[in-house]
């Protein structure tokens, strides 16, 4: 369907470094996970580093490290997937014309608050004129985006840049939590399945992919398929979908050799993945993800860099583990998510033949 050439995350675990994969875990007591900084100076001016929001500079720094693994210069399609666009920005353009009475007012921030600015801002840097696309689809942000590269590809294109990040601040964390989708108390999120309360953890990452048509010496995996299901009507209908879903990729669960699940914390919404794991997947090993980037409208996009890690290198570390089944092989990872029961999707990856 598609490969896999160039991935590259900035999350709150150490990520960036595409040398060592995992090899421990940040852990944090907060009222959210904050994403690790890099050094920026590594990678632009500081002047410009100093107008951009911590979401565009991650995304450009994502996507050159993910060009510079996949060996392109000038991607074809430049793709990003978005639940809430660049909030920081968006919030300090409304506090200043609060401020200011609606006077006086500089449009920089407005402009860099749109959600398509990270994808603007990387094709701008790199001078590229080709096919560029936000998908702001709640939940389905991401997923929507990577649907669009794999279309893309299919139309002719080689070589596609695509992505998916959120970013969270403290109004927004504060104002959410009123809502009650996040915990009400702080714990370590080494903790976080130990806490079987309502609300989750939530948190925030950018990642980058270069998909394309063709696989290569350093191709993590093979982006086998992808599928999107809204509000599913019970357990029964999540269940039928995955089945049906392996049938299409003359798969049997016995085949898939580890499933990676969207466990957020919250305890309404993991019963679904308990329920599924214990009743379609008893012998499977599987893992959790979210303990270590959060919860947040794009987090699959961290899921699909850690199952390409996994399958690129042929292990994944012990503090993902959902069970102590352990793997023969890693050839077919399967990686399932949903967004509050709301939006429901499913990854599949394989090993790439060399």
């Amino acid at each position: 369907m598609a490969f896999i050439n160039g991935a590259a995350s900035i999350s709150p675990q150490n990520s960036l470094d595409f040398n060592e994969f995992m090899k421990d875990m940040l852990v944090y007591e907060d009222d959210y996970l904050k994403s690790v900084k890099p050094n920026y100076k590594d990678f632009m001016k500081p002047i410009e580093a100093r107008r951009m929001s911590k979401t565009v500079k991650n995304g450009i720094i994502c996507s050159q490290i993910a060009m510079q693994q996949a060996e392109v210069a000038m991607p074809d399609a430049i793709i990003f997937g978005t639940g809430l666009g660049i909030v920081s920005d968006t919030e300090k353009f409304l506090e200043k014309m609060l401020n200011d009475k609606e006077q006086f007012l500089t449009p920089t921030s407005f402009i860099q608050s749109t959600h398509n600015t990270v994808a603007g801002q990387i094709a701008g840097r790199i001078k590229c004129h080709n096919y560029n696309f936000t998908y702001v689809n709640r939940g389905f942000s991401f997923e929507s985006a990577l649907l669009d590269a794999i279309m893309q590809l299919k139309e002719g294109k080689k070589n596609i840049l695509v992505g998916g990040g959120d970013e969270m601040t403290d109004h927004y964390y504060h104002i959410i939590k009123k809502t009650g989708l996040w915990k009400n108390n702080t714990f370590k999120n080494t903790d976080l399945l130990k806490h079987k309360t309502p609300g989750a953890l939530c948190g925030e990452a950018v990642s980058f992919f270069v998909v394309s048509e063709e696989k290569n010496q350093e191709t993590f995996a093979e982006l086998k398929d992808l599928k999107m299901f809204y509000k599913p009507k019970g357990v029964s209908d999540i269940q039928n979908t995955i089945t049906d879903f392996l049938k299409q990729n003359n798969l049997q669960i016995s085949d898939i050799d580890l499933i990676i699940t969207g466990h957020s914390g919250n305890k309404k919404d993991d019963k679904i993945f308990d329920t599924v794991l214990s009743s379609e997947f008893p012998e499977t090993p599987s893992a959790f993800y979210k303990h270590l980037c959060g919860e947040f409208q794009t987090a699959s996009a961290f899921a699909l860099w850690l199952g390409a890690n996994i399958i690129k290198f042929q292990e994944y570390p012990d503090f993902i583990k959902l069970n102590d089944k352990t793997p023969n092989k890693l050839n077919n990872v399967l990686i399932y998510n949903h967004y509050f029961n709301i939006n429901h999707s499913l990854i599949l990856l394989k090993k790439v033949e060399r």
